[in-house]
């Protein structure tokens, strides 16, 4: 059974119409020939995830996202925790509006899950096609304002 968390550290949850998430992430998920198991997000601020990266990475930068990967076989599973302030800022950097980017690093980290890497050559233009496709699959209106 697919089960979506949302949690916030250090800042206000954004506003999701969750069914429409959660429709729109196993959509994604089946696209890419898997099944939604338990999926946490941890919306935080720039502080909580350097905290998160330091600890468990060994990383002392921030970013949007990090993701932990607990997924078995076909079975999407892990833990993503998301900086506000960095989608933020990237979206301001990029021209992106906000919801925009904060959709596109949410599913990011199911698309990592999904087994789509962007750190080796030729990776990170696969991951922004992959964003892309997700994005458009997308219904209106899943980040409220």
């Amino acid at each position: 059974m697919p089960h979506i968390g949302l949690q916030a550290e250090n800042v206000e949850l954004p506003h999701f119409d969750e069914q429409k998430l959660a429709r729109w992430i196993e959509d994604v998920v089946h696209a890419h020939d898997r099944v939604v198991g338990t999926l946490t997000y941890v919306f935080c601020n720039d502080e909580y995830i350097l905290k998160v990266n330091e600890q468990f990475l060994q990383h002392d930068y921030y970013t949007d996202i990090i993701t932990f990967d607990y997924s078995n076989s076909h079975r999407v599973s892990g833990d993503m925790v998301i900086s506000l302030d960095t989608v933020k800022s990237n979206a301001q950097l990029f021209g992106h509006d906000y919801a925009e980017e904060l959709l596109r690093v949410v599913i990011h980290g199911v698309l990592h899950l999904c087994g789509i890497n962007d750190k080796g050559p030729g990776e990170r233009e696969i991951m922004e096609s992959h964003e892309d496709a997700a994005l458009a699959m997308c219904p209106p209106n899943v980040c409220l304002p």
